[in-house]
């Protein structure tokens, strides 16, 4: 099966999905993608991984700004890259992929219409994140959903939405495309000797049971909501520490907002590369986003073996977040955020550490091998719509 997946940009939890997919198609994955968004680094590893079959593509044609960390639909902008639909043609290839309805999924569509070749969306969005869809919007991807001949779904709410607002044939879905590196940071954390445990701990006061939260400070994640839920819990000094790893537009804001409680700690940006002992230190991951299709530092936080406290605005949590391994919550709902704080901090470490080991059971089905095989499954789907089998 020769696969040309288009994709406008991905990082690096996006690299053993390509491995795989490449491995199960006998090396049949093409991969074209902006050589000017994916970060130089990101970009070596996927040529590391593909060779000549990865394709970093310029010259993108560009109206309206970036903006990924407010609420959704309230940034307008087109993407255009010259050369794609040739480019697509001279890849030949048995069937075609893409990510999303906007970027470069159109001249995807479009060579779809016009040669008639298999076009597989992977799509990510619930009826949560797009409850401010203008109509426009909507109304041009159920447009692209007629063109398309399946879909790999993030999981349970983004197929939710698909079926019943976007009006795709449930029978052409799979679950499953989004994953995280999963297999490299459950190693890495590993790894983390107790002696660097312990010396995290110490070097940021982490006392009691220590709640990690790993992400961007600003509105989209809902760190001022966090900090209500954190002060309704009335911690007592020494009972418990929150964490918070990442920097953002509201960090100024929030570490004045936190001085007063004692208990609430800024340790900033941290690479990638470097966050497995912050994982390892801590007790249990918190993430009260306001909106987030497929959070993957859920599955991250569960591959370091910790149990999870998730919004139930995060699309992840109906497989990822059950009773034996975290809490949900509505972020908006200070006191049952609180609760949940409160409930878990009484399980004490060794209570959590045990909920973590479930965690780490429940990802393994969500790793990069499980997206792989979802994404070929949906191009085999795909390919016997068309009737090209």
């Amino acid at each position: 099966m020769r696969i040309a997946w288009v994709t406008r940009s991905f990082l690096d939890y996006r690299i053993p999905v390509f491995r795989e997919v490449d491995q199960l198609t006998n090396g049949g994955l093409h991969l074209s993608f902006s050589g000017e968004y994916v970060p130089e680094t990101v970009t070596a590893k996927a040529v590391e991984t593909l060779g000549e079959r990865a394709y970093p593509l310029t010259g993108e044609f560009k109206l309206g700004g970036e903006d990924q960390h407010h609420l959704a639909n309230r940034n307008v902008s087109l993407r255009w890259q010259p050369g794609l639909g040739k480019h697509i043609s001279r890849l030949q290839p048995d069937v075609l992929v893409a990510d999303g309805f906007f970027k470069w999924t159109l001249p995807a569509a479009l060579h779809r219409l016009r040669h008639g070749t298999p076009l597989v969306i992977n799509y990510e969005r619930t009826r949560h994140t797009e409850r401010h869809a203008q109509g426009i919007r909507t109304r041009y991807r159920r447009q692209i959903v007629k063109l398309a001949d399946a879909m790999d779904c993030s999981g349970r709410l983004c197929k939710e939405y698909t079926v019943e607002d976007l009006g795709m044939d449930p029978k052409r879905i799979t679950l499953g495309h989004m994953s995280a590196d999963t297999d490299g940071l459950e190693a890495a954390v590993n790894a983390v000797s107790e002696a660097e445990r312990a010396a995290l701990r110490e070097k940021h006061g982490l006392g009691g049971v220590t709640f990690l939260y790993v992400g961007r400070l600003d509105e989209r994640k809902g760190i001022r909501e966090m900090l209500d839920g954190w002060e309704a819990a009335g911690f007592a000094p020494g009972a418990a520490t929150l964490l918070l790893v990442g920097d953002g537009p509201l960090r100024e804001e929030l570490q004045a907002r936190a001085a007063p409680m004692g208990n609430v700690v800024f340790a900033g940006r941290v690479p990638y590369d470097e966050l497995a002992p912050y994982y390892a230190a801590a007790d249990a991951f918190l993430i009260t986003t306001l909106e987030d299709n497929w959070s993957l530092v859920v599955p991250e936080a569960m591959a370091a073996a910790l149990p999870v406290l998730s919004s139930v605005h995060n699309g992840c949590w109906p497989e990822l977040v059950r009773p034996e391994n975290g809490w949900t919550f509505t972020p908006e709902n200070t006191n049952q955020l609180a609760e949940s704080l409160r409930q878990a901090q009484s399980q004490g470490r060794d209570g959590l550490a045990a909920m973590g080991r479930v965690s780490r059971e429940i990802v393994h089905d969500y790793g990069p091998d499980n997206a792989a095989r979802s994404i070929v499954e949906a191009c085999e789907i795909a390919i016997a719509h068309r009737g090209r089998g």
